[in-house]
């Protein structure tokens, strides 16, 4: 412009300057109060309909991060719950009501000036992150402990009453919590139990919360599934598992997301995933590093082929013949060496993988099963299962089931790709 823009900068500096006052009125008028005398105000804040006030989410978040304090090294209990107390009281500035991008933040400069300890105060800033992907992941134990609550207390309370993300709609960004929640563990390497952590949640909540019209949709699912007989009022705890193994299932969808992009593969986690009841997301992510280097192996890709050519024998025979073949060969009906053999090698490596497995030695656990490939593949080429001696091809079909098993101490190796 001809005045080199010069008006167009008085015009910034003029909204600048205004925004600037107000800001330094807000200041002055909120630091009139202490955050912890705004707590009270959060009770006429709803949270949701039917999840009740800001007020009661409070109440929740601090009874879960006390909780969650005991699995985090260096968490003080009293900074813990202190932080939890005063995480969403700047909603209620007048700050934070003209300028909403600054929640949390403002937390932690009235926090500074109320006298507030310095880990209360930073756990009051993170206590929202991280907000995604790129996002910095606090680390400070205070911030991670209430980080966590705040998300978890979201995403059970959501799951509770059913309103769960579909498609592309995700209105309560449930998603960006739960990759939160798995930043928040996997980035600090936390051991943290998540079922039992859902479920202490879930108790957090009063129980017309948790058993809404909603959560009909749990009482189908577990008649459907045969836990509960026609006419029986699932109880309390029915539709607490319910709630904790489908909200496990979601972490297990985001960690493939969030992993896809650092190289793991989905199938992997899948696998890891399927043998139920595994809910440590470090050492989940141990056991898939340590079979993901075994499957891309010479020695596990061979053994996978075998596997899967063991797997579809059995399926075949056991629905040919009606029954399951899951008991143990009996030793002494092996006729040829590469039975006898293959029998040694799965009863050594079975104890093995048990023993690593226990121990969360993966890797060892995976070069116990390697050691198979030799009796696995001699016995294929030198052993017809199908054999025309009754009593032969059920103990050589037990041999098969043997594989099957001990291969699954480690995966559910059918899940596995390529």
């Amino acid at each position: 412009t001809a005045d080199g823009g010069a008006k167009i900068v008085a015009g910034n500096e003029r909204v600048l300057r205004a925004r600037l006052s107000d800001a330094r009125f807000f200041w002055y008028q909120d630091r009139k109060e202490t955050l912890s005398s705004r707590t009270t105000q959060l009770a006429d804040i709803t949270f949701h309909a039917k999840l009740g006030t800001l007020d009661a989410k409070v109440d929740r978040v601090q009874a879960l991060a006390v909780e969650i304090a005991k699995h985090i090294d260096g968490a003080d209990r009293d900074h813990v719950r202190a932080a939890a107390r005063l995480a969403k009281a700047d909603l209620v500035t007048g700050m934070v009501g003209e300028f909403p991008e600054l929640q949390g933040l403002m937390g932690r400069y009235y926090a500074v000036a109320d006298g507030e300890h310095e880990e209360v105060a930073d756990a009051i800033r993170d206590h929202y992150s991280p907000q995604g992907p790129n996002d910095d992941c606090p680390s400070a134990p205070v911030s991670v402990a209430v980080a966590l609550a705040d998300k978890i207390d979201t995403l059970v309370g959501f799951w509770a009453i059913d309103e769960k993300p579909t498609g592309s709609k995700d209105p309560y960004a449930l998603r960006r919590a739960a990759l939160g929640v798995i930043r928040l563990i996997v980035e600090n390497e936390l051991r943290l139990p998540l079922g039992p952590l859902i479920e202490a949640a879930l108790h957090n909540f009063p129980e017309n919360v948790v058993f809404t019209e909603a959560s009909v949709a749990y009482a189908a699912s577990r008649l459907a599934s045969g836990k509960t007989a026609e006419g029986e009022k699932p109880t309390w705890a029915d539709i607490s598992d319910e709630i904790a193994y489908a909200l496990v299932v979601f972490f297990a969808d985001r960690l493939k997301a969030h992993l896809k992009a650092e190289g793991v593969r989905h199938d992997l986690i899948s696998a890891v995933f399927a043998l139920g009841g595994e809910d440590d997301l470090v050492r989940l992510l141990a056991r898939v590093a340590a079979l993901q280097g075994f499957i891309e192996s010479d020695d596990g890709a061979n053994l996978l082929t075998a596997f899967r050519r063991a797997v579809n024998i059995l399926k075949i025979e056991e629905k040919k013949d009606g029954v399951p073949y899951d008991e143990a060969p009996d030793a002494g009906g092996y006729a040829q060496d590469e039975e006898a053999a293959l029998g040694r090698a799965l009863e050594a490596a079975s104890t093995a993988v048990a023993k690593a497995v226990e121990q969360e030695e993966f890797t060892s656990a995976m070069a116990a099963l390697a050691a198979l490939r030799g009796p696995v593949d001699e016995f294929f080429d030198a052993v017809t299962v199908n054999a025309e001696d009754a009593d032969l091809r059920v103990n050589r079909l037990l041999l098969l089931s043997r594989i099957r098993a001990t291969m699954g101490l480690i995966a559910d190796f059918s899940q596995i790709e390529g």
